[in-house]
């Protein structure tokens, strides 16, 4: 199956909302600075700032992660790489971070960095009128990419079914149980797996580590 409507489709609506509401959590269609930031903290929950890291950023936005790692973790060593669907987008983040050092914007798709971890927030959420299979064929290949280009692993997240259902949900919001998506990273790509909840808010955070060798 060609991705490139779905690839089109998500560009599409998020040049339109950063257009309208600018690089503000809006921009990239959060409800507040609160939320988005919240996510954030989930999604790194597994990255050892201590030592030097390098890191993708899959459908960065503007670049809002940066913000939160200056704010968190001030003195990491960071090799970043930002990747979205929408070329407004890197241009405006690029224009933000212009002066950050080791770090790159890349107008996707585009071929994934080889990076200690990887991490996506949000990028599943919005099924811009696309069919089922098109959606979920997105999401797997999303993950392919993360988990092939990972060293030590990456991080999603995923809405959770509304109250009273346990079935995927694909439009307007793909709201889906993570344990399906879980299952699926430990069968396709070996990984440990851990679904981080109650923080908050209705939805999940997948943490897939990378297996240690055996000794």
């Amino acid at each position: 199956m060609s991705l490139g409507p779905v690839h089109a489709s998500i560009a599409a609506y998020y040049t339109e909302r950063v257009r309208r509401f600018g690089a503000t959590p809006l921009g990239v269609d959060w409800h507040s600075a609160p939320s988005q930031m919240l996510r954030f903290v989930q999604l790194l929950k597994g990255i050892d700032f201590t030592q030097p890291v390098s890191l993708h950023d899959v459908g960065c936005g503007y670049g809002a992660l940066l913000d939160h790692l200056a704010d968190r973790h001030p003195d990491a060593v960071l090799h970043y790489v930002g990747s979205d669907l929408s070329p407004e987008m890197i241009r405006r983040a690029r224009r933000r971070w212009r002066a950050r050092p080791d770090t790159r914007f890349d107008v996707a798709p585009a071929p994934c960095p080889d990076v200690d971890w990887s991490v996506a927030s949000g990028v599943f959420n919005v099924n811009v009128d696309q069919p089922e299979a098109a959606w979920e064929e997105f999401v797997a290949a999303t993950l392919s990419d993360m988990a092939a280009h990972s060293a030590f692993g990456f991080a999603v997240n995923f809405l959770d079914p509304a109250p009273g259902s346990g079935s995927p949900q694909f439009q307007p919001l793909y709201r889906v149980p993570a344990e399906r998506w879980a299952a699926h990273c430990e069968r396709a790509f070996g990984c440990e797996v851990e679904l981080i909840r109650g923080y908050g808010l209705r939805e999940s955070t997948l943490l897939a580590r990378r297996r240690a060798p055996p000794s």
